[in-house]
């Protein structure tokens, strides 16, 4: 069984470097329901009227939703069952602990970024959750009249049209407000952030705005599609790696590290900045805050040591981490951060490695030399 050793600080207060920078995105995705597990999202919502959102419904660079399959089968055949426990170790948005979780199987979840966290909490938190409360609460945020706020004066006009962005910043206001514990407002905050991401005039991610295409669409807030869960065995981190890392006990960490130089920080500013709600100064054309504390070690220089010492602290049985092919881009920022020998050699100092492979072709940030690309699972058993 998954253990975490020491309880999430109450304040859940973001800590270290992000994760996450990879040159790909898997396009909205609804993932199924694994098995029979009963749901009772889509009849409460339509009670209230209200539409539903699945967790990979949203546009994210890197993004494993067409890998699950391929994962899971080579994670069963070098444990030789299904595994007992699972430590996701860069969550994202939650696709590949989802689909262990919608199993029953026990998964630790680690995002730094804290709106990817709200929406680990709102799919698989431990904490039980009232969907017709929140229901009532989704559509009383809905029906709040527009105003101008701290989000359409940065926002408006530019990634989102002025109405959008002001009722985006009157039902964040009020969310911290009306929200009763920790996973009701991670859901409420998680229902606002793919909303928002709908009527972005963006292309998936922050770094820029279309101009000339302002989409006029309102706002729509959803009801997320949360599996009623037979056990809360799970739990959802908002920390970083190396500190998180020796704290958990699991039979299997699936790592998920950054492929190269370009911070998920940078990315998904914006949506940062709406999670943590804490109205920063925003500068430049993008409206990007203060990302010096979201700054991840795995995207640059320094990311063969930070891995090492990753793997040297995980307490697992089998460690398995998906890294990409894209060490011969035309352009150095997508260029790989870690050498493959460096991953091989970080992990035979745990045990025995072997590499899987399989083809993968996603949307990449800049022009590159592959026409093809893969995606490797580099496997280790790690010693008794």
């Amino acid at each position: 069984m998954a253990k975490v050793l020491t309880e999430y600080p109450k304040k859940h207060q973001l800590v270290g470097s992000t994760q996450y920078s990879l040159p790909m995105r898997s396009p909205e995705i609804a993932l199924p329901s694994v098995g029979a597990l009963p749901s009772t999202a889509a009849g409460v919502a339509q009670q209230y009227g209200l539409g539903t959102f699945e967790l990979g419904n949203r546009r994210y660079l890197g993004g494993k939703s067409k890998l699950l399959e391929f994962i899971q089968t080579e994670m069963e055949k070098a444990l030789g069952k299904t595994p007992d426990s699972l430590f996701d170790v860069f969550a994202g948005t939650g696709v590949v602990g989802y689909h262990f979780a919608a199993q029953e199987i026990p998964v630790i979840s680690n995002d730094l970024l804290q709106h990817n966290y709200f929406g680990l909490q709102t799919f698989m938190g431990p904490q039980s959750i009232d969907l017709k409360q929140l229901a009532e609460k989704i559509v009383h945020l809905q029906n709040l009249s527009a105003k101008k706020n701290y989000f359409s004066e940065h926002f408006g006009g530019n990634f989102f049209s002025d109405s959008n962005a002001k009722k985006i910043g009157v039902m964040r206001d009020e969310i911290e407000i009306i929200a009763s514990n920790l996973r009701e407002k991670a859901a409420l905050v998680t229902s606002l952030i793919y909303a928002a991401d709908r009527v972005a005039n963006t292309v998936g991610h922050y770094d820029a705005f279309h101009r000339g295409q302002d989409i006029q669409t309102p706002i729509e807030l959803k009801l997320p599609n949360i599996l009623q869960l037979k056990s809360n065995a799970n739990e959802a981190f908002c920390q970083d790696s190396i500190t998180l890392a020796p704290q958990v006990k699991a039979e299997v960490a699936y790592l998920d590290p950054p492929y190269n130089s370009r911070q998920y920080s940078d990315a998904y500013h914006l949506l940062e900045n709406l999670a943590a709600w804490e109205k920063p100064e925003v500068h430049g054309v993008a409206k990007k805050m203060d990302r010096s504390h979201l700054k991840s070690d795995f995207c640059g220089k320094a990311a063969p040591k930070t891995f090492a010492e990753l793997i040297s602290k995980l307490d697992t049985k089998l460690i398995m981490v998906s890294y990409n092919n894209t060490s011969e881009s035309l352009n150095s920022r997508s260029n790989a951060a870690i050498p493959d020998e460096e991953i091989i050699l970080s992990l035979k100092s745990r045990g025995k490695v072997s590499v899987k492979e399989v083809a993968f072709n996603g949307f990449t940030a800049g022009k590159t030399k592959k026409r093809e690309h893969s995606e490797r699972l580099f496997i280790c058993k790690v010693k008794d």
